[in-house]
């Protein structure tokens, strides 16, 4: 029997997620997207005739998804093509300084000595060994559970594990906890570019964030297809249990009476009465366009200076020669603090940008794809000011000139036109992502406060939950997926509530 009828605003990952918690419980499930298709973040453009994605491009922790699909009765891999990779990442410094990392613990120790001497590979044994522990210590009191206080947490880890939340030294930044674990700089710059998966500086960022090194470590994964080809599985998978979906559909507000949240207008007009509502938006995207609502009534507004980074992409379809490219390439800067200094200080593209590339047509393996184009996504890290004065297209040229000299640098050659090429800047993601100033991650993981400043899945509207890389436990497709589920198990409880 059908219950309440619950809105879901946005078919990003994490409103997904939520819906098809809710709909496997019986809810009247409406998933609610403007864009022409789901995913969110998780996007997909075609160029040159290709689909190239041009959001998220590594997807960690399956888990999340196998317990998702396993708890709506069905199974992760009977409706997406997953293979683990065998190499995480290949880094480069110069055109002859090159390291691969591994899935496997000792192929990576076996690289960083031949790279940096046995020392500091044993000093990678210790560094990973230190991440484990961070995570085992964080997984379930922390990315599982509801929106924490650090007396939250102590309580959920136990006076009898209270050594193991000490011995992960929460009040540590990362860059110089890294400096501590390892003595060649080239190692405390790729393990610090993890603070860059949340948005962040390494230079500021808590030393937890050392956990995403375990993360990796538990696996990385290749999406047959495409990242695209898992939004779509779960939005199938939500409307097989019964959720409608309505893409190119525009929320303009949501309505509130009587203290709670109550529906959402259509940009059409068209209102929908609801029980409940469950937004993947920006916070502060919600508060824009309701009468009666603000952002202070929904969750803490981020201030421009906290938020998180933006980037500026390339999605391309061009020719790569000279670098033995893999899946997943990192291309690193010359002058790492420079590079966070023009970010967050200076508020602008740095002047030598560390350049991540995902070659597509590529795995794990050497191979070339063959003569001719491929799908290269080319990103570099840039402020959120998206919502401040659009910068002009002079300055993107000359962002492209030092992205492309890096790489050259390094000994990769990108033959590339503007016909094959599309260009998103933080201006691009404002857009899309309204609210947000271009910010991809929400607020900055900048101290140790900030993860429990980040917005719960309970805002401070009675029947309005959030979901999504803003909201806790923070970025990342897993990490957003969680954010649905523990929304979800949210609105549960406050229904069972009422019910008493």
């Amino acid at each position: 029997m059908r219950r309440h009828r619950v809105i879901v605003i946005g078919a990003g990952i994490g409103g997904l997620a939520a819906a098809i918690e809710l709909a496997q419980q019986g809810f009247e499930v409406v998933i609610l997207e403007r864009a022409p298709a789901p995913g969110g973040k998780m996007r997909e453009i075609r160029v040159g005739g290709q689909p190239v994605d041009s959001g998220p491009t590594v997807l960690t922790l399956r888990w999340v998804f196998d317990e998702l699909f396993a708890r709506a009765g069905a199974n992760l891999d009977a409706h997406v093509n997953l293979r683990p990779a065998g190499i995480l990442a290949r880094h480069a410094w110069s055109s002859t300084e090159r390291l691969d990392l591994y899935a496997d613990l000792r192929r990576s120790a076996d690289a960083i000595a031949a790279f940096s001497g046995p020392a500091e590979a044993r000093r990678f044994l210790d560094f990973a060994r230190r991440a484990r522990r961070i995570y085992q210590t964080l997984e379930r009191p922390f990315l599982r559970a509801p929106r924490p206080t650090p007396f939250s947490l102590t309580r959920r880890i136990g006076l009898r594990r209270i050594g193991d939340l000490w011995s992960i030294r929460p009040f540590a930044r990362l860059w110089r906890a890294l400096g501590q674990h390892f003595e060649d700089p080239r190692l405390q710059q790729l393990f610090g570019r993890y603070a860059t998966y949340c948005g962040s500086s390494p230079f500021l960022a808590p030393a937890t964030l050392m956990l995403i090194a375990h993360v990796e470590q538990e696996g990385v994964w290749l999406v047959e297809g495409g990242m695209q080809r898992l939004a779509e599985a779960l939005a199938a998978l939500a409307q097989r249990l019964g959720a409608t979906l309505r893409t190119g559909c525009e929320v303009d507000r949501i309505t509130v009476a009587g203290g709670r949240a109550r529906g959402v207008v259509l940009a059409s007009g068209e209102y929908i009465e609801a029980g409940a509502v469950v937004s993947n938006a920006e916070p502060s995207a919600i508060a824009a366009g309701s009468p009666g609502i603000d952002a202070r009534h929904v969750a803490t507004p981020v201030p421009p200076a906290q938020r998180s980074l933006s980037a500026i992409t390339w999605s391309m379809h061009a020719r790569a020669e000279g670098f033995p490219l893999l899946r997943h390439n990192v291309f690193f800067s010359t002058d790492y603090a420079r590079e966070f200094d023009d970010l967050f200080a200076r508020r602008q593209p740095p002047a030598s940008p560390t350049v991540y590339v995902c070659a597509q047509d590529r795995t794990d393996c050497e191979m070339a794809p063959g003569a001719g184009p491929e799908r290269l996504f080319c990103l570099i890290n840039a402020p959120a000011a998206g919502d401040a004065e659009p910068r002009d297209r002079p300055e993107f040229q000359a962002c492209a000139e030092r992205t492309f000299r890096q790489l050259a640098r390094c000994g990769l050659a990108v033959e590339w036109t503007p016909q094959d090429t599309v260009l998103t800047t933080p201006a691009d993601f404002q857009q899309l992502f309204p609210g947000t100033g271009g910010a991809l991650y929400g607020q900055a993981t900048h101290g140790w406060r900030a993860s429990f400043t980040r917005p719960g899945s309970r805002s401070r509207i009675p029947w309005l939950y959030l979901a999504g890389g803003s909201a806790h436990p923070g970025p990342g497709v897993p990490m957003a997926a969680l954010s649905g589920r523990l929304a979800a198990e949210n609105l549960l409880a406050d229904l069972a509530l009422t019910a008493r």
